[in-house]
Formats: C-alpha cells, structure tokens, sequence
C-alpha cells in the first residue's frame, strides 16, 4: 500500500454527511482523475461511505482520516480502508494498523513527532497543519535530517490549487492532502460536476 500511495500526488480530503452520497462522489473522483479517497471520522455516517464505497468502486483506494483512537482505527478496517490518516500520532492506532496489515500515516509537525513516526515504523507521515506549521519552507528544512532516513510527508491543512506545486516539488513530499477538491457544501449540495471538474484542474497541475 505504501507504493500505490506514492504514485498518487493528491489525496481527496472528505467530510460526507450523508452515506448516500458516497456513491455518486466516488463517482465523481474517479471522472477527475482521482481514484483515491480519504473519508474522515469527522460524522456518523463516515463508516457507512466507506462501505458503500468499497463495495461499489473496488478500484478505489480507500483510507479513513481523523482516526483518533484504536477503536476508530478497527471501525474503519471494518468497513474496508486499506489506510488510514490521523491529525496526530498515536501508538495505539498504529499498532492496531500494522496488526491488520494496513497502512497508517500519522500527524506530525515536530523533529520529536517524525522520529517517534519512524521508530513506528510509519515512512509516510502526514505533515499536518502544514500551512500554520510552517509549509514548504519548514518542510525543506526537515528534508536536511530526515530526508536520508526515508521519510515521505503529505502536507494537508492549507493546502490549495494555488499553493499545491510548491509542495509537491519537493523531494521529501509524496503527496498532498484537499478537502477543496470535494468541500462538504459541495458534497451535500450535489455539486458532482464541480467536484469532477476540481479534480481534474488538481490532477492537471499536479502532472507538470
């Protein structure tokens, strides 16, 4: 999972309110370019998305996000996720990922952060707020230490179509994390043709 994740520059963010809009927004990815999603635990229907969107779309890359806790960590393998992302770093939601054979890509900001990561054994992480943490700039100057020890980051928090390719010229960044690609608004609204059309624009800057 670690290597598919790295062929994918751009990571949909996604906070769904209602489970019947799974379908038609994983729909509305996969027009775009973009057969990856990240469903946060943020509502009580997040389990439900992810389920249906693992039953009806089995080409999609599938992770949860805001995974805060062990028993968040076993809902989302119980639904389908393959990976799954938190805002900080947690041992226990890890462990419990590495125990099912997942993926887990924990928050972080700090050296003390990233290295607790690796002794995890989390190569991918995500750098996250990334833009009041300290953005590309801050993410360079990590790239002096860490760069060596195999480290990848996916900034999210921030992150825009404006800003995105200063990101991924990094070395050190695998990809990045938008929730503008698919906004909740959007999502409850309907808005299926602007959601493919972002991400399109996304998936076109992100190539050059």
């Amino acid at each position: 999972m670690y290597d598919e994740l790295l062929k994918r520059p751009i990571i949909p963010v996604i906070v769904i309110d209602r489970e019947e809009d799974a379908e038609p927004l994983a729909e509305a990815l996969l027009a775009g370019g973009l057969d990856i999603i990240e469903v946060t635990f943020r509502t009580p229907a997040a389990a439900g998305a992810i389920k249906r969107v693992h039953r009806a779309f089995p080409e999609m890359l599938l992770g949860a996000g805001t995974l805060l806790s062990a028993e968040m960590a076993e809902r989302a393998i119980e639904a389908g996720v393959s990976f799954g992302l938190a805002p900080g770093l947690n041992p226990k939601v890890a462990s419990y990922f590495q125990s099912c054979g997942g993926l887990f890509v924990p928050g972080v900001m700090t050296p003390s952060e990233i290295e607790q990561g690796l002794e995890l054994g989390c190569r991918l992480q995500k750098f996250f707020p990334a833009g009041e943490a300290g953005g590309p700039a801050m993410l360079k100057a990590l790239a002096g230490p860490y760069a060596s020890q195999g480290v990848r980051f996916c900034p999210t928090g921030g992150v825009n179509l404006t800003n995105m390719r200063s990101y991924l010229e990094l070395p050190i960044v695998a990809s990045i994390g938008g929730s503008w690609l698919a906004t909740r608004q959007q999502i409850a609204d309907g808005e299926w043709a602007a959601i493919t059309r972002q991400a399109k624009e996304a998936m076109a800057l992100a190539r050059r």
